[in-house]
């Protein structure tokens, strides 16, 4: 399993480097869509996205995202997410902040 980012060009910009599952989406209306056919390929195992952009998402596919084990989809952005220990601790299967 690969590491997945979906986002616009500036979003996905630092992630060139060292991501080959780079997915651009420059209308934000069709970033649901795009984050489902994603998931469906079944090639990534951690997806990042924008937090405004999950935020955006309608209630049912937030749930979905956020309770699903393959990929894990860690939404980022400017503010602190509490549930990023838990999120990386369910994808690599140890804490590593401990």
């Amino acid at each position: 399993m690969e590491l997945g980012v979906i986002g616009n060009p500036e979003f996905t910009l630092g992630f060139r480097p060292g991501v080959k599952r780079i997915y651009e989406v420059e209308d934000p209306k069709q970033m649901e869509k795009r984050v489902r056919e994603v998931v469906a390929m079944g090639e990534v195992g951690i997806l990042v996205l924008p937090r405004d952009d999950f935020a955006s998402f309608s209630e049912p596919v937030r749930n979905e995202l956020s309770a699903t084990v393959r990929p894990v989809v860690i939404p980022v952005g400017p503010r602190e997410d509490t549930d990023l220990r838990e999120k990386i601790k369910q994808a690599v299967g140890v804490d590593l902040w401990k």
